[in-house]
């Protein structure tokens, strides 16, 4: 693996994924980026890597539906090995209007995989990121194995689940050299204030409601982002070609406890005599439709066969987290205000 392309690298997990690839694990190639910027894709957050590393970073702003610009990008820095992250992500957005994630999420990585193809046995390596989503809802018992059949409750979840068919697909039908991930809920910094984690951290900061669907009963299993972006490049590393790996916290919480701890947390790092516990700004909503309601990853595989464990557990992933969203403040305002979307206008047009 000497020139990795990373699809997605401005979003929240490729972002983090790049940082740790020149940063953290080593890797001593050259490192390509290809995004699309959109709303969550922000290169602001590898502004410093690229400072770092001038001659190891190159970001390319295209669409991985753009079947030209991809085979450009394979031919210009010779492509060997493919960290495929790129994809709509967002269940509520996609409850909403699933076309750009049809798009994005299927026939992007259809393209992806033509491209690889086309290399012949040039490319090394085709590593596909997923989400445990694609296994649909657990009970209050039971954990989500590579075993697991796929049941998709959301347009989201149904347009990953098609795209890991894909990438198996081209496994066994053309002989690509693939991995799959299949990770649970990620949170950490760089995340777009539109998720969970993040989007609760800055309400109880400003003293805003917390909104919770339903009762706030539903279970996710909390993974913290470096320890992601590990097991990543440790199964790109070490992985069986054509094999699946799980990746998981180990940190089943469900969401109602997740935002009473953000609010305690807040609560010491911010205190507002004023306002009061924080805890009072929580505010029940109408449950989204098809809401799973339990995930729970069993991650055994990957760590017998890989050696990988989390190292953060929720506690201590979550002060991280709540501490770089109080210290990014200007990150956070200009993604939130619309200023980054202006800028993106400017620098790279539409």
């Amino acid at each position: 693996m000497q020139n990795i392309l990373v699809t997605g690298g401005c979003g929240f997990i490729g972002s983090n994924f790049v940082r740790c690839l020149l940063n953290e694990a080593g890797f001593p190639g050259r490192v390509v980026n290809i995004d699309k910027l959109t709303y969550a894709g922000n290169p602001e957050s590898l502004a410093d890597v690229e400072q770092q590393h001038p001659d190891r970073y190159t970001f390319v702003h295209a669409d991985i539906c753009d079947r030209e610009a991809v085979r450009d990008v394979f031919r210009r820095f010779a492509i060997d090995t493919v960290c495929h992250f790129a994809a709509e992500s967002h269940v509520d957005r996609s409850i909403v209007a699933p076309d750009a994630f049809i798009r994005t999420n299927v026939e992007g990585t259809f393209i992806l995989l033509e491209t690889a193809r086309e290399q012949g046995g040039r490319l090394t390596l085709f590593h596909h990121v997923s989400t445990d989503e694609v296994y649909g809802s657990l009970g209050p018992e039971g954990y989500f194995t590579e075993e697991t059949a796929y049941r998709p409750n959301s347009p989201y979840s149904a347009s990953k689940a098609a795209s890991d068919h894909l990438v198996r697909a081209y496994s066994q039908t053309y002989g690509l050299p693939v991995t799959i991930s299949n990770c649970s809920n990620n949170y950490g910094p760089y995340q777009f204030p539109e998720k969970l984690i993040p989007l609760m951290i800055l309400h109880a900061a400003e003293g805003k409601p917390l909104p919770v669907y339903g009762q706030g009963r539903n279970i996710r299993d909390w993974l913290y982002v470096s320890d992601h972006c590990r097991a990543i490049w440790l199964i790109m590393q070490k992985g069986r070609r054509g094999g699946v790996y799980n990746v998981g916290g180990r940190c089943e919480i469900a969401n109602i406890d997740t935002v009473h701890q953000i609010c305690d947390r807040v609560d010491e790092v911010l205190p507002d005599a004023g306002l009061g516990p924080r805890r009072k700004l929580v505010t029940f909503v109408k449950d989204r439709p098809g809401h799973d309601l339990r995930y729970a990853i069993d991650c055994s595989k990957i760590e017998k066969d890989l050696g990988w464990t989390p190292r953060e557990t929720f506690a201590t992933g979550l002060r991280k987290t709540i501490e770089w969203y109080l210290g990014n403040r200007a990150w956070v305002e200009r993604v939130r205000s619309g200023e980054y979307q202006r800028w993106v206008e400017q620098h790279y047009g539409r």
